[in-house]
């Protein structure tokens, strides 16, 4: 079954794209792409999940098909795009599966809001942004000087850093595609934000089972991170993914599907 894609304005005047996968009585997830790309991140997982996963991919806002504000760019606005997006929804709560910029992201939300948080997947999810020399480098090197539009061999150079194995080309450059909708400043506003952002000293608040998803060929997020992710969060767990990257959810999506599947399964 092919995912529906929609898309809804908020009542903060914010418009996301999504695509629905799934019955309407079943769990509730939310799929969170990282910085530059689109709800298709997640096209080659959404196929494997069963009916019993209600699956919502979103497009955040400044990416893709979404609404593109002038400014509002900081975490705090995708985690209050997020409980806005259940509320459309009438949703009370889900499981919220975030890939790295949008791991911290989720892990924000699962603070500020952790009745309407089930669980939590970070996808190569790093504790924090600020003390990671080569995040800090690309911005002062690279993303701080992006303007529109966007350079095509940036997009390209930025969707390859996160793989250690091949992908589908015409995956690839679907990715390259969302990716050249986001504005510069996009990049320029939320990564500067991410650089300052940091949750360490409140990460014992989340209260939910957290799997953490990790290639142990990311060259963005080591396996000390992992580590001390897992060390101050209370109820967590590691999947390692072998010879995988950044995106592991790319490169291995049936594997991450059953995993995704599994967590859920363990929360009934």
């Amino acid at each position: 079954m092919a995912p529906a894609v929609r898309s809804f304005e908020l009542s903060t005047g914010v418009t996301l794209s999504y695509a629905e996968r799934g019955e309407p009585d079943g769990f509730p997830v939310l799929l969170l792409h990282g910085l530059g790309d689109s709800w298709r991140s997640f096209e080659p997982v959404l196929e494997h999940l069963p009916g019993s996963i209600r699956a919502f991919a979103l497009t955040q806002r400044g990416h893709g098909d979404s609404s593109h504000p002038a400014e509002g760019y900081r975490v705090g606005h995708f985690v209050q795009d997020l409980a806005t997006f259940l509320d459309a929804l009438h949703l009370d709560a889900a499981v919220l599966a975030g890939h790295s910029s949008h791991g911290l992201v989720s892990e924000r939300f699962a603070i500020d809001h952790p009745d309407r948080t089930l669980g939590l997947l970070l996808i190569g999810t790093p504790p924090s942004l600020g003390d990671n020399k080569a995040a800090t480098e690309l911005f002062d090197s690279t993303i701080s000087k992006l303007t529109d539009p966007l350079d095509r061999q940036f997009v390209s150079d930025f969707a390859q850093s996160t793989l250690a194995r091949p992908v589908p080309q015409a995956f690839l450059e679907t990715i390259s595609r969302e990716t050249m909708k986001v504005p510069a400043r996009v990049f320029r506003e939320f990564f500067a934000d991410l650089l300052q952002h940091d949750v360490s000293t409140e990460l014992n608040e989340i209260n939910v089972p957290v799997l953490l998803v990790w290639g142990d060929q990311d060259v963005i997020v080591s396996r000390s991170d992992q580590e001390a992710l897992a060390a101050a969060v209370q109820d967590s767990q590691l999947a390692v993914y072998p010879g995988a990257g950044h995106s592991p959810h790319w490169e291995e999506p049936q594997r991450f599907a059953s995993d995704l599947v599994d967590f859920v399964e363990g929360l009934n």
